[in-house]
C-alpha cells in the first residue's frame, strides 16, 4: 500500500539539513531516498550528514542550526533484549522536541519499530515513505515559521 503526503504543494525556498543515524544504513539509505524527493518536489536544496545513531541527531542539529531552514532527522531504532530501545527511542524524540519548542524546523523521520520488518514497511518510499513524511513536515514547518514572523503579535 502507498501513502500519500498530502502537504502544501507550493515550492518553498529553504535549504534543509538530512541528518541521518547510519546504525541500519539500508534501511536510512531508503529513509533518505524519500526525504531527497519530497525535498526536491518543493523546489528546496538539501545536505546531507551522517551521526553515529540516533542520540547524537539533536546535538547535531544544535550545531548546524545557524545555516539551515530547516532538519530532517533520520533513523531507525529496533527493539532489542534490553531497555536500550526505551532509552534511545525516548531520548532522541525529547531531544527534537525541546528543539522545536525552541523554534527549529525539524521533521523527526527516526523510526522506532519492533522489528526489521516493521522498519521496512514504513521506510520504503512505495511503502509509508516516512523518509519523505518527515521532509514533509519540515517543509511544512518552515513555511509556518514564515508566516507567523509576518504576523504582528497579538497582545
Amino acid at each position: 500500500m502507498k501513502f500519500e503526503n498530502k502537504i502544501s504543494p507550493e515550492k518553498v525556498k529553504a535549504r534543509l539539513l538530512i541528518i541521518e543515524a547510519r546504525f541500519y544504513a539500508e534501511l536510512c539509505d531508503e529513509l533518505v531516498a524519500g526525504a531527497i524527493a519530497a525535498i526536491e518536489r518543493a523546489g528546496a536544496t538539501w545536505e546531507r550528514v551522517a551521526v553515529p545513531g540516533a542520540l547524537e541527531i539533536p546535538g547535531a542539529i544544535v550545531m548546524a542550526s545557524k545555516g539551515y531552514d530547516g532538519f530532517v532527522a533520520l533513523g531507525c531504532v529496533l527493539r532489542g533484549e534490553t531497555t536500550h530501545y526505551e532509552i534511545v527511542s525516548n531520548e532522541s524524540a525529547r531531544g527534537l522536541m525541546d528543539l522545536t519548542m525552541k523554534g527549529l524546523c525539524i521533521g523527526n523521520g527516526i523510526l522506532t519499530c519492533e522489528n526489521e520488518a516493521q522498519a521496512w514497511e514504513r521506510a520504503k518510499t512505495a511503502g509509508m515513505n516516512k523518509g519523505g513524511a518527515a521532509a514533509d513536515a519540515a517543509l511544512a514547518m518552515i513555511r509556518f515559521s514564515r508566516v507567523m514572523k509576518k504576523k504582528a503579535p497579538v497582545r
